[in-house]
């Protein structure tokens, strides 16, 4: 039997996928999930082969919530909005059904997962796709984290710095640090980049937060931030940070 759960904030749009998943004898729907916080519940404690996945939902968007997950299913997305469709087919997301989607189409999606299913190179791609930055205003303006069976979303204007930590980063904020697996590379491109920016191989840092740049051996200069932490600035990232400063 295949494991299937459904991850979408209005009902009815998940009662026209359980209603066209009655085809298929051989789905069973294990979960309904209205938002985020639910389906990372829901996909930790039952392990299903495939979710239905809205995008734009209330507390954690689509992308976020995937991004929580230790070990992801494979994905069709089902949503309104179509600004995320040719990301999502770059990254080798299984489907991508606008709704609202015919039965017909439904069915088309459910054979390239079936298909899919026989490739055993497709498991990537829901790593593929959180590893893509997805520029929309809510996720350029928080950062979603999983701590245990805790989830807490940490708005931008909370974090002082962002620094490189082996296969993650830690991003900290005026009184604790978060941990979190993913590269520099995708902060840089996916926070606002008139808000933060990355001045050395292994530190973002929130413009607002700085204080004043002062000279730190020959040739070397740091960022003073409002914490007292000083951040050491590449001779790049002294050039950018000079530029953007308007020194």
């Amino acid at each position: 039997m295949i494991k299937v759960v459904l991850i979408d904030d209005e009902p009815l749009a998940r009662s026209i996928v359980a209603e066209y998943l009655q085809a298929y004898s051989n789905f069973q729907i294990v979960k309904e999930c209205n938002d985020g916080f639910e389906g990372v519940k829901a996909i930790g404690e039952l392990q299903p082969d495939l979710i239905f996945l809205d995008i734009q939902m209330p507390k954690l968007t689509g992308f976020e919530m995937l991004e929580l997950l230790d070990t992801a299913p494979q994905v069709i997305f089902t949503t309104a909005y179509d600004e995320y469709a040719m990301k999502a087919f770059d990254a080798n997301a299984i489907d991508y059904l606008l709704k609202p989607f015919s039965k017909e189409r439904f069915g088309v999606a459910i054979q390239k997962w079936l298909n899919q299913r026989l490739d055993a190179t497709s498991g990537s791609a829901v790593q593929e796709l959180t590893n893509t930055p997805q520029k929309n205003h809510e996720e350029q303006n928080r950062i979603a984290i999983r701590f245990g069976n805790k989830i807490s979303i940490v708005p931008a204007q909370d974090i002082f710095y962002i620094e490189a930590y082996d296969d993650y980063v830690k991003i900290f904020t005026e009184k604790d640090y978060f941990l979190k697996k993913k590269t520099m590379n995708y902060f840089e491109q996916s926070l606002s980049q008139q808000d933060f920016l990355r001045v050395h191989r292994s530190f973002i840092i929130r413009l607002q937060q700085i204080t004043r740049i002062e000279p730190y051996e020959k040739n070397a200069h740091v960022a003073l931030l409002k914490n007292g932490k000083k951040i050491p600035l590449s001779r790049s990232g002294y050039n950018r940070l000079k530029e953007v400063l308007g020194l």
